[in-house]
């Protein structure tokens, strides 16, 4: 469990957690979401990221287009109508 400290803002992790997950000279990742905080080690957030980086190229290749840029360009001008005749 993590405790607290208030009166310097720092957060203590257990020494058998520091020692197992996160190495002297390790790098760690702080994941916020709404209802909670993930630290995790930094090679496993680059990890779970490689994946996204490396679709990258191959979505604009299938995205980059024209056609595409003309269908996201009609999906707005509908949703900017939708919003104004909702106010």
């Amino acid at each position: 469990m993590l405790r607290t400290r208030h009166t310097k803002r720092q957060i203590a992790i257990p020494k058998n957690l520091r020692n197992d997950m996160f190495p002297e000279g390790s790098q760690a990742a702080i994941v916020a979401y709404s209802n909670h905080i993930e630290i995790r080690p930094f090679s496993y957030v680059l990890d779970k990221l490689e994946c996204a980086l490396a679709s990258a190229p191959s979505f604009a290749k299938e995205w980059d287009s024209p056609d595409e840029d003309q269908a996201w360009e009609n999906l707005l001008e509908h949703a900017m109508k939708n919003e104004q005749t909702e106010k």
